[in-house]
């Protein structure tokens, strides 16, 4: 079989494995792994990133008194990522194919150190032949410690792991250029970089997950910036996953167009850390024209005006316009305090290089 791709990520969403009433699908999760494992037979390393376990475990456990959100998810998520893991194991045991429990949190990619640690993890399984199978961990990751949804996971393990696509399934067959239930509306089947789809998306959330088609998106096009190609189609569809890989033309899907040349692995690493920067940097007009430009180059104390927060050296900070709003984050090379010092100052050292330094 000649197949697209050679190292792929796959998210299955929440509403790809769960029946309506939140019960997993295993006649569906059970086609899933059959394809991947004829992927694997083609010579595709595979990754997953698999939603279900709460909606797992909602089915198998009845709550004995009226829990709040955070209680429900932490119970829910530890009985159901046992008996989703379980599965897969049983089911990919069939194929001969053996595969590894990954549970990973927000904060764990806080530290490039922390981020590296995880990285050689999943190359070792892959090295020896195990698919790893990722998830939050979302016993105790709850309110600010979560991810938007296991979109943004899978987006930060494509672009850790240096995968050539992403494929995200949800339940429907991709970005739609109208109501998907209004009559005449079609899949679109390609975005090219830079076109605006705010017209398009819908903002409902799905219905036993986090997130929507807007946080599909915004992912996506973070991804496809960095070289990787991004696929969102629709899990429930029979063969989609050797479809996608081995007759892409013919199979509907919104495909997002790659960056050429990509970004390096630190940039990668950088690029979503966004979440955890510990403070701002805001420039005068003349420095974001300056990065703004065709050359790279890095961020001075010339150009920095103002610095919001605390932070030590090689920390994560945001970096902010003249007017305010976010258009990067770099790793600092030096403290708040010392960068305070320096505000404004020509001839200085810079504060953020630009091998550390990434531009929305």
């Amino acid at each position: 079989m000649a197949v697209q791709f050679t190292r792929i990520a796959v998210k299955i969403g929440s509403n790809v494995l769960a029946r309506k009433d939140g019960t997993l699908d295993v006649t569906r999760m059970s086609a899933l792994v059959d394809q991947v494992a004829e992927l694997r037979r083609a010579g595709v390393e595979v990754i997953l990133i698999s939603s279900g376990a709460v909606a797992s475990g909602r089915s198998e456990i009845k709550p004995s008194k009226k829990l709040d959100s955070v209680d429900q998810r932490q119970l829910f998520s530890a009985v159901g990522q046992a008996k989703l893991i379980n599965r897969y194991y049983e089911l990919f045991r069939e194929h001969g194919i053996p595969v590894g429990q990954v549970l990973t949190t927000k904060e764990s990619f806080g530290t490039r150190r922390h981020y590296l640690n995880q990285r050689n993890c999943m190359m070792v399984m892959l090295e020896n032949g195990v698919i790893p199978i990722v998830n939050e961990n979302d016993t105790i990751s709850v309110t600010e410690l979560m991810f938007t949804d296991n979109d943004e996971l899978s987006g930060m393990i494509a672009s850790m792991m240096d995968m050539q696509a992403l494929i995200i399934l949800s339940n429907i067959d991709g970005i739609y250029d109208g109501s998907p239930s209004a009559p005449g509306t079609q899949v679109i089947r390609e975005v090219e970089q830079g076109k605006d789809l705010s017209d398009y998306i819908q903002t409902e959330k799905s219905g036993f997950g986090r997130g929507g088609m807007l946080t599909k998106t915004t992912i996506a096009r973070k991804v496809a910036d960095e070289g990787i190609t991004v696929i969102i189609a629709n899990g429930k569809k029979d063969h989609i996953l050797v479809d996608l890989l081995q007759h892409p033309v013919e199979t509907v899907c919104t495909r997002f167009i790659p960056a050429e040349g990509g970004v390096s692995s630190v940039k990668k690493w950088i690029a979503h850390s966004g979440g955890f920067a510990k403070g701002e940097l805001h420039l005068n007009e003349q420095a974001v024209n300056v990065l703004k430009g065709q050359k790279a180059v890095s961020l001075l104390p010339v150009g920095v005006v103002r610095i919001e927060g605390e932070f030590e050296k090689d920390d994560i900070v945001k970096i902010i316009d003249h007017r305010g709003r976010q258009i990067g984050v770099g790793r600092i090379g030096l403290d708040s305090a010392e960068a305070r010092t320096l505000l404004g100052r020509h001839g200085q050292k810079p504060m953020v290089h630009y091998d550390y330094l990434y531009l929305d």
